[in-house]
């Protein structure tokens, strides 16, 4: 009754249609950032270094430190806020303690590795390409489990109202 009167059904049910919605634009992000990552890469350490150090055969030139810099300030603000706001969606959720810090713990450290993974190929050595690639998948996949955690979370305590 005290939601009927107060009107807190009505703010649960636009805040998870908010969430929700934000959840589905998260979505469309991801899958973006993995066909940007493949026009330009494949899984394969020689495509990695090529987009780095450049190609001969591609006629591509290395990464120059500039470029890098530009990518990484925007990557590391928005990443930033990205992995804050998804995290602190699931921190609300009814998951066990463990499984939110393994999760947090995962996003958190492959979002900064892969960011760094780039650095590492280009001014480092070119074997962290094997680095890049595995920060990369590790990347998508501790962000599509946070979508889906969020998302499945906020079904299941709808169903429970």
């Amino acid at each position: 009754m005290r939601f009927f009167v107060t009107g807190e059904q009505n703010r649960q049910l636009l805040l998870n249609s908010l969430i929700l919605m934000f959840l589905g634009y998260i979505l469309l992000l991801w899958i973006s950032n993995g066909l940007m990552y493949f026009h330009k890469m494949d899984l394969t350490p020689g495509s990695v270094i090529s987009y780095y150090l450049g190609s001969e055969q591609d006629f591509t030139q290395p990464k120059s430190y500039q470029s890098m810099l530009e990518v990484s300030h925007f990557h590391v603000f928005s990443m930033g806020l990205l992995v804050l706001t998804l995290t602190h969606l699931m921190i609300m959720t009814n998951l066990s303690v463990p499984i939110k810090v393994w999760v947090s713990s995962m996003v958190y450290i492959s979002a900064i590795a892969d960011e760094a993974a780039g650095w590492l190929v280009r001014f480092v050595h070119p074997d962290f390409a094997y680095f890049k690639i595995g920060s990369f998948l590790v990347l998508e996949i501790s962000l599509m489990t946070l979508i889906i955690l969020v998302t499945v979370s906020l079904f299941y305590a709808r169903r429970k109202m």
